[in-house]
């Protein structure tokens, strides 16, 4: 398993990124300020985007595994990389998704709690409905990792 940051071209795992935020111009938003890795275990399994937030904060922007990878803890690794990359540089490790009953439960297993809630966030920043599970998203719940 490697963990690889990509310095150039981030656009080439446009339909991996666009599994965790369906709407390009949003992932364009972050994706040149963000750092990118992949994690290749024979193949391309997972990829994440974060972000320095300030104040000690680094954010994952995007996270995603290959469906038919999913289940398999790739993202579990890639967070477990990213704290012990990360960690004496920044002091949290936050991350913004839907109410999702599927990406809360993962981020609250690795150890992440809820902080706070944007409201409206996918209301006013997409310009369709996003649906989750059959659940249409609102809100943005954030949660947060000490690392």
């Amino acid at each position: 398993m490697k963990f690889i940051e990509v310095k150039d071209d981030k656009k080439q795992y446009l339909s991996l990124l666009l599994l965790a935020d369906e709407q390009e111009d949003m992932i364009d938003r972050y994706l040149d300020n963000g750092k990118m890795y992949i994690l290749d275990d024979n193949g391309i399994k997972c990829e994440c985007v974060i972000t320095d937030e300030g104040r000690d904060v680094l954010e994952i922007k995007n996270l995603a595994t290959v469906p038919e990878h999913q289940g398999k803890g790739y993202a579990k690794a890639l967070i477990d990389f990213l704290v012990k990359e990360y960690s004496g540089q920044y002091n949290i490790l936050q991350v913004g998704t839907g109410d999702s009953p599927l990406t809360i439960p993962f981020y609250e297993k690795c150890g992440f709690v809820r902080s706070h809630i944007i409201p409206n966030f996918f209301i006013d920043n997409y310009d369709h409905p996003i649906y989750e599970c059959g659940v249409q998203l609102v809100d943005m719940i954030y949660l947060r990792k000490e690392i």
